[in-house]
């Protein structure tokens, strides 16, 4: 009975500590959805034709996810225009502009690359590509519904495809 004792006490702790196991690792992800940023794009110091703004995502991505960015191309119109990022301008003169991102799962970089001066251009130039830009942020689970998204495929779909796609209700835009 001495032997026996110990034994049953430490199989009864043992279901204790094995029954009280968290193993709950679901993160709460609430997108497939869409954020709108406002911005002013901020001149690179060591270049004259590049212009950057970084967005700080309110919660991190998991790290398969995609993120998708659209810029306002009409920006005084009633039904505005999204073009997909990355997108290019030409010039002319041979002169080219391009509107580039990069993500991570903590933010997204947005960039204006241009193969000449950006800071001796006009009001109405800073005010159409650089000043009180519209983008919109659209982040979208690598899998949804059961079906794995593909990079490729997205980057090809406008705005209204890919709201279609996820049945995203762009009614409701947040702001970062």
């Amino acid at each position: 009975m001495k032997k026996f004792l110990p034994l049953l006490l430490l199989l009864i702790s043992s279901i204790f500590i094995f029954s009280c196991k968290d193993d709950d690792n679901d993160v709460v992800v609430d997108y497939p959805t869409v954020y709108d940023v406002n911005l002013n794009l901020i001149k690179d110091p060591l270049s004259n034709s590049l212009y950057h703004y970084t967005v700080q995502f309110n919660r991190s991505l998991l790290n398969q996810d995609i993120v998708l960015v659209y810029r306002k191309n009409n920006p005084s119109a009633n039904s505005p225009i999204w073009e997909p990022l990355p997108t290019t301008y030409y010039f002319s003169g041979g002169n080219s502009m391009d509107y580039i991102f990069d993500f991570t799962t903590a933010d997204v970089q947005l960039t204006l690359d241009a193969s000449f001066d950006l800071t001796v251009q006009d009001g109405l130039f800073n005010s159409t590509y650089l000043n009180g830009q519209t983008f919109r942020i659209v982040l979208v689970p690598a899998v949804f519904g059961g079906k794995n998204s593909n990079t490729s495929d997205l980057s090809k779909m406008s705005y209204e495809e890919v709201i279609a796609k996820y049945n995203i209700d762009d009614s409701k835009i947040g702001k970062l």
